[in-house]
C-alpha cells in the first residue's frame, strides 16, 4: 500500500495484450489507493511521455512499462517514479554496451563471464530507463549514458519472497535513486527509480495475468 515514503511496484507475467494489461493494472491500483471507482480515474500523457492520472487519483506519481510477456507499474505519493521491465533475449551485450552505454558500464560488463552478460546488460538498461522515466525524459538526452550506482554484487539476489533491495542514489547529484528488483523468473529484468529519496520504501507485488 502506498503511503508517505513508499513506492508500490506491481509487476507480473502476461499471456497477451501487455500494454492493455499495464494500463488496467495501473488504473486498478490507483483506484485502490485513492479509494475511488476505476471509472472516475483517467490516464493521459505529458509531452515527454510521462503518464499522468486524472480525477481522484491525480495526486499519485505513476509510471508503467511492458515487454513481451510482462507488465509493470509503479505508484507513489512522495515524488516522481520510473519503472521498467524487460524480457531477457539473446543480444550482443558487450558490443551493445560499448556502442550505447557509458565506458564504466561496458568495462564492468566485460569483466563478467560471458553467460552473465545478457542479464547484466538488461539490469543496467532497466535502471537507466527507470531513472529516465522518473525524470520524465526516458532514454532521451543522454539517458543511455546515465551514471548508475556501483553494483552491490553480481549476480544480484533474485529472491522475490525476501525484502526488496534498498534504493541507491545515482552519482550525478540529480536526486534520483534506483535499484534492480528481483523477479524470481530468470527471464525478466525489473528496475524502479524515484526522485523521492533513498529512504523511500519499496512495496513489491507480483500479479500475473
Amino acid at each position: 500500500m502506498t503511503g508517505p515514503g513508499t513506492v508500490t511496484v506491481i509487476w507480473g507475467r502476461v499471456d497477451r495484450g501487455e500494454r492493455r494489461a499495464a494500463h488496467l493494472t495501473l488504473l486498478r491500483a490507483a483506484a485502490d489507493l485513492s479509494g475511488s471507482p476505476v471509472h472516475r480515474i483517467g490516464l493521459s500523457y505529458e509531452t515527454g511521455g510521462r503518464p499522468r492520472l486524472t480525477g481522484p487519483a491525480a495526486g499519485l506519481h505513476v509510471s508503467l512499462s511492458h515487454s513481451p510477456g510482462a507488465q509493470a507499474v509503479a505508484l507513489s505519493t512522495r515524488g516522481p517514479v520510473g519503472i521498467d521491465v524487460e524480457t531477457l533475449r539473446p543480444l550482443p551485450a558487450l558490443r551493445m554496451a560499448r556502442r550505447w552505454l557509458g565506458g564504466a558500464d561496458a568495462d564492468w560488463l566485460a569483466g563478467l563471464p560471458g553467460r552473465e552478460r545478457i542479464p547484466a546488460f538488461f539490469c543496467l538498461w532497466t535502471q537507466k530507463e527507470a531513472v529516465g522515466k522518473a525524470h520524465g525524459r526516458g532514454l532521451a538526452h543522454g539517458g543511455l549514458t546515465q551514471l548508475l550506482p556501483s553494483p552491490a554484487g553480481w549476480p544480484l539476489p533474485d529472491l522475490p519472497d525476501g525484502p526488496p533491495p534498498a534504493l541507491h542514489a545515482t552519482p550525478d547529484g540529480t536526486g534520483a535513486a534506483c535499484t534492480a528488483l528481483p523477479t524470481g523468473t530468470g527471464r525478466h529484468a525489473l528496475a524502479v527509480a524515484t526522485l523521492g529519496g533513498t529512504d523511500t520504501r519499496i512495496d513489491l507485488v507480483r500479479c500475473d495475468r
